[in-house]
């Protein structure tokens, strides 16, 4: 058994400088800035939300412009293969910590350790 739920939104922006973005992110949603800088790299920044919200975070590449989604799971293979089983493929296994997979119809989307606590009405349960 293991569990997984939407966990964030990610506004993977292709620019020179986040600070821009993390700007005009926050003013258009109506979020504080959490953090500008959250793994010391300059490639990640966080908005503020709610526990019982994804989070928003935004994600500085080399690729163009889009958004994707993290599903967090509490076990990462397991979770990775339930969706190989309801077609996704796995695409690479980032940094030794997720899954970048895309769906079926095409979209990329991650597996992602646990990024919040477990509990919550959004959690899924996986026999």
């Amino acid at each position: 058994m293991h569990h997984s739920r939407l966990c964030a939104l990610v506004l993977d922006c292709k620019v020179d400088d986040l600070g821009d973005a993390v700007r005009f992110w926050s003013e258009a949603l109506g979020k504080p800035v959490a953090t500008t800088d959250q793994d010391g790299d300059g490639r990640y920044a966080e908005l503020h939300t709610a526990d019982d919200e994804p989070l928003i975070l935004l994600q500085k590449v080399e690729h163009e412009s889009r958004v994707h989604l993290d599903i967090e799971t509490d076990d990462l293979e397991a979770e990775a293969s339930r969706l190989e089983r309801l077609g996704a493929k796995r695409v690479a296994f980032m940094r030794e910590r997720w899954w970048v997979m895309e769906a079926p119809s095409g979209q990329r989307f991650c597996v992602v350790r646990r990024q919040r606590e477990a509990s919550g009405t959004h959690l899924n349960r996986w026999d």
